[in-house]
This record gives C-alpha cells, sequence and structure tokens, in this order.
C-alpha cells in the first residue's frame, strides 16, 4: 500500500494539481531484478555421422559426407620416403591440393565432395585447429631478408 499526497498550486488563469507518490511506512521494497542468465558451455567439435570413416587408411578418393566426416584430419606424412598427395574438390573443381614429404593436415569442409590421398600415412580425423597459413607476402620477405644478408652472394656478411 502506498500514501498519497496531493499539491495543488495555482497558476495565472487556471489551476493544477500535483500528486507525489511516496511509500508508506513498513512498504516492501520492488523486487530484485532477475540475475543475468548463465552463458551457455563451449560447445565441443560435433561428432561425425554414424557410419561415416574418421581414418583414412588407404589410397583413393572418399566421398565427403557418404564415405568420410568432414573435419581437420592430420597425417604423419609420406609412406616409404616417398610424397604425400592429397587433393579437396567441390562440385567436380579443385579446392586445394598439396605434395609433401612431411606431415600434413587438411581440413575436409563440408562443402566438399571428394578427398583424395595417394601415398600418405594414416589420416585421422582431430578436429584440432588448423595451424595459420602464411600470408603471399611471407614468402617475399623471408626470400628479402636472405638476399638481404648475402646468402644467394656466398654466405652472410
Amino acid at each position: 500500500m502506498r500514501a498519497t499526497r496531493t499539491a495543488a498550486a495555482a497558476l495565472a488563469g487556471g489551476c493544477v494539481a500535483l500528486t507525489l507518490w511516496a511509500p508508506a511506512a513498513g512498504a516492501q521494497p520492488d523486487p530484485a531484478p532477475a540475475p543475468a542468465p548463465t552463458p551457455a558451455p563451449a560447445v565441443p567439435p560435433p561428432l561425425p555421422a554414424e557410419g561415416l570413416a574418421t581414418t583414412i587408411d588407404a589410397d583413393g578418393s572418399y566421398a565427403v559426407g557418404t564415405d568420410i566426416a568432414p573435419g581437420v584430419y592430420q597425417s604423419a606424412g609420406p609412406v616409404d620416403d616417398g610424397a604425400c598427395y592429397w587433393k579437396r574438390t567441390a562440385a567436380d573443381e579443385l579446392v586445394d591440393n598439396a605434395l609433401t614429404k612431411k606431415p600434413a593436415i587438411v581440413q575436409i569442409l563440408p562443402t566438399d565432395t571428394t578427398f583424395t590421398t595417394n601415398e600418405c600415412q594414416t589420416w585421422q580425423l582431430t578436429n584440432q585447429p588448423p595451424p595459420p597459413q602464411p600470408a603471399p607476402g611471407d614468402l617475399m620477405g623471408q626470400l628479402t631478408n636472405l638476399i638481404g644478408n648475402g646468402l644467394f652472394a656466398g654466405g652472410p656478411r
């Protein structure tokens, strides 16, 4: 319950009533606002659909979403000191590929249609973020530093 106090003030040619509200003695204060919602916990990477392979251990082409699950895969590199080749395609267009003698990481997207591998050790789905790729200017910067240090003129000065 609230108590009311009214005051009237006369103005030139008219009268205005002003009502002031003040809490009555013993009145309850307004309830506190509801606490902010707790943020949702971090969502782990989605699990691959049942029946899709998460390991690729033989050469060949694999249909993404049919044969293999999309995600980030890792291989220890080529078999028998050869060269590991892989490629990703989407709608029969080359998206990305590489030929390497080192361990490899590839991100196969759900929009890819096939992943092809040849002479690579087993690919395993890890879903770890791939390392950042160097920007095109990074190579030029490295070459400029090497040239500036005299590497191509008989060694460092």
